[in-house]
């Protein structure tokens, strides 16, 4: 007896749609249609910059060289009112969700959580990402470069991988999960596992080429076996975040370009956009922030240090751009580019986090210490961009990569939040080379790619219930200049910062550390009129403002806002989350183990520590035991030659300790412990064999700590990128066995910390 099912509804296969007979004569085979979205579905391709100000391509007004990022803009659609939400992680949330980024989780960077709801350092699972949505329905997804949106003590090798690309409906991936890394040495992941970098930089290597060529590599293995099959490829660069590192003949390009300085380059970039429409007629150059000088009042070493991190930026940036070239240019060739929907936009402004005058090192702007500029032009000046360098250029280029506007990434005014879009997709935008001027939030993606493809936002995915989409389709803006989309109310806020965005007009304050909340200056500005935010209007119009400010803590509440916190210091400080891998004070490694990553890695920065290795060598051994950081700053362990040495690299200030004697063959316990001592301490080695106990054999004394010691992780057994010492060859793996390594850290931080960071916390106003 025929049967158009299996086995009836309770079946191995319920949806069975042919005929089963007795045998297979009588029998007829079907099979399930692919998934596949009910409307368009193209390729898509998300590319994102970091750190990139409004007007840093040239298709945005500036005079930098982005001729393949303005070949997207000549065959798309740019936008100039699109908005970011300030800082990376945050955007990169709302991005991938369609939704604010507090209500999912993300209210600052995925280092933090503060406890709250709303800094959980993670998205909620509340809030599905793209790519599983997409994947429903039947399109490969692939992840590459910057992810930033795992909390970050969950990215070692022991997990929990929850929050990895991966386990958010990523097929394939391969980057680094931190928020930087070095572009010459980084930090890489591949899926679900942490990697060394494939080559050396003396052999060529750069991270954006690298990222490039595995990019290129997912297509290619999808196109080669299922070429209908869409697929959507999410490429973060680490550029344009410090540090700012291009290969040398990319800076040789930019030498003396920049002479002129900040103040030229605004006024150049500003006509520029007056000329091409970027900014409507009437707009005004906003003048400078505080703390930016003019570029004439400069010193001559500060001039020539500025202008060489500029020109870094600009190779940086360069030299990103022609590895996008390689990508459109191969999706071209193998016949993808029409049907390709690519997005390239910036997830904040241009950083404010090199200070007034630049950093050799980034970590000293987080560590509230200024840059020796004359040393630097002295001694270090041609290493700039390179493989021994982490800059960050001063506030002044910042602020001209912003032009026309005020402040920084951080701040909710337009220098943090307004920020470059890119549209391009020649089978369906028409309007080819157009400036659109219509508000736009990052969390409208998402809702794009489902008005796009007929998709329809799931109620729910796995086994949450899902939360509400906020974002707006931009479709509609493609074909009709003048489309005015539906009213919406967009509030902003980060680290106290705050604003809110209603029919054009913009209620904006910049909050300083410890002051209270309702001690903050609000500013009104009517956008429509005053694109830059020069005219502020409170004073004539308090019952607006008043309505405004009113409308965001209405806002606020119902979007997961609260509680504000303006402690932006204090949340890389706060206490371990339970069963993090900080939850004690003690920790215990057993080579071989993978690299940890920095949030991972003991907090051997201001704390009292101390840590012990249990090794077992034969006469004369050498290699690193442990070493955390890495050119710019560390500290690390080893042996020369069976001399225990230790070495503290003080961003260029090299502290060593070496033991009196070396190790003779046999089994050792070698020692380590920091005694702080009001800004500074005392290190402390010693010796001994696993049956006695260790005696101090050497000491030495250092005037000042670093906090926060570097955004490179450690490594227990070798050094395996960028060195911290010179007085080894990288990875330097240790010759003998270490059975282990233990560190033991004090809690809580001394008066001196607590009064150093008040300092610091006001130098940054």
């Amino acid at each position: 007896m025929d049967t158009e099912n299996s086995a009836g509804p309770s079946g191995p296969d319920p949806e069975f749609a042919g005929r089963i007979g007795r045998i297979v004569d009588d029998s007829e085979p079907w099979w399930p249609a692919p998934p596949s979205p009910p409307g368009d579905s193209p390729n898509i391709v998300v590319i994102v910059l970091d750190d990139t100000g409004f007007a840093h391509l040239g298709s945005y007004g500036s005079t930098l060289a982005t001729p393949n990022m303005d070949r997207l803009a000549a065959g798309g659609i740019r936008y100039t009112g699109f908005h970011t939400t300030a800082l990376c992680s945050p955007s990169r949330a709302a991005l991938l969700t369609g939704r604010n980024h507090h209500t999912v989780g993300m209210r600052g960077i995925s280092n933090w959580d503060t406890g709250y709801p709303h800094m959980r350092g993670a998205v909620t699972r509340r809030a599905a990402m793209l790519p599983e949505i997409l994947s429903d329905h039947g399109y490969a997804t692939y992840a590459v470069g910057k992810w930033h949106l795992a909390p970050m003590v969950e990215c070692s090798a022991a997990g929990p991988h929850d929050n990895w690309p991966l386990q958010r409906g990523f097929d394939r991936y391969y980057g680094f999960l931190q928020g930087e890394t070095d572009q010459f040495h980084p930090e890489l992941t591949v899926d679900n596992h942490h990697i060394d970098p494939p080559a050396t930089p003396e052999q060529g290597y750069h991270l954006s080429e690298d990222l490039v060529d595995h990019s290129i590599e997912m297509i290619d293995d999808l196109n080669a076996v299922l070429p209908e099959r869409p697929f959507l490829l999410w490429l973060a660069f680490g550029a344009t975040h410090s540090p700012h590192q291009a290969p040398a003949e990319y800076l040789e390009r930019w030498r003396g370009r920049f002479d002129d300085g900040w103040d030229e380059a605004r006024r150049t970039w500003f006509e520029r956009q007056q000329q091409m429409g970027i900014v409507p007629p009437g707009t005004r150059l906003a003048d400078r922030n505080r703390g930016v000088l003019p570029w004439d009042e400069l010193s001559d070493d500060e001039r020539l240090f500025a202008a060489r991190l500029q020109e870094a930026f600009a190779a940086f940036l360069e030299h990103t751009d022609d590895q996008i070239g390689r990508l459109v240019t191969h999706l071209e060739t193998i016949g993808k580019l029409d049907d390709t929907m690519i997005v390239l936009l910036s997830d904040n402004g241009a950083s404010q986090e090199g200070g007034q005058h630049g950093v050799m090192d980034e970590m000293k702007y987080f560590n509230g210490m200024t840059e020796d500029v004359a040393s630097i032009v002295a001694h270090r000046l041609d290493e700039i961009g390179g493989p021994h360098s982490h800059t960050n250029f001063p506030w002044g280029w910042a602020q001209a990569g912003n032009t026309p506007l005020r402040w920084y990434k951080q701040n909710t005014h337009g220098g943090g939040i307004r920020d470059p879009l890119i549209i391009h997709w020649p089978n369906r935008i028409a309007d080819r080379g157009a400036i659109r001027h219509q508000f736009a939030h990052v969390s409208d993606l998402l809702p794009t790619v489902l008005d796009i493809t007929g998709i329809v936002a799931p109620d729910r995915v796995g086994e949450y219930d899902q939360l509400p989409i906020t974002g707006h389709s931009l479709v509609p803006t493609f074909d009709d200049a003048d489309h005015r989309p539906e009213p919406r109310t967009q509030y902003f806020e980060m680290l106290g910062h705050r604003g809110i965005w209603v029919d054009g007009w913009k209620a904006v304050t910049r909050h300083r550390l410890r002051d209270a909340f309702d001690d903050d200056r609000w500013e009104l500005y009517h956008l429509d009129e005053d694109f830059s935010e020069i005219d502020d209007r409170a004073a004539t119009e308090p019952e607006r403002l008043k309505a405004m400010i009113d409308l965001w803590w209405s806002e606020a509440e119902t979007h997961g806002v609260l509680p504000l916190d303006g402690r932006i210091n204090q949340l890389f400080a706060a206490p371990a989350r339970p069963g993090s891998p900080h939850a004690g004070g003690r920790y215990v490694y057993r080579p071989p183990i993978s690299h940890l990553p920095s949030d991972v890695a003991p907090p051997t920065g201001a704390r009292p520590w101390s840590a012990v290795a249990d090794i077992e060598i034969p006469a004369e051994t050498n290699g690193v035991i442990f070493a955390r950081g890495g050119h710019g700053s560390g500290l690390v362990l080893y042996l020369n030659n069976g001399l225990p040495t230790f070495h503290y690299n003080a961003f260029g200030h090299h502290h060593v300790l070496a033991s009196p004697g070396a190790l003779p063959e046999g089994r050792h316990l070698l020692g380590l412990r920091f005694e702080r001592a009001g800004e500074g301490g005392r290190f402390v080695m010693s010796t001994g064999r696993p049956d006695t106990e260790p005696s101090d054999v050497a000491s030495m004394e250092i005037d000042s700590v670093i906090r926060i010691l570097s955004s490179i992780g450690m490594d227990i057994g070798c050094d395996r990128l960028s060195p911290v010492s010179e007085a080894y060859l990288a990875p330097a793996p240790f010759e003998g066995t270490i059975h282990t390594v233990s560190f033991e850290v004090k809690r809580g931080r001394s008066a001196a910390d607590v009064e150093a960071q008040a300092r610091r916390d006001l130098s940054q106003q």
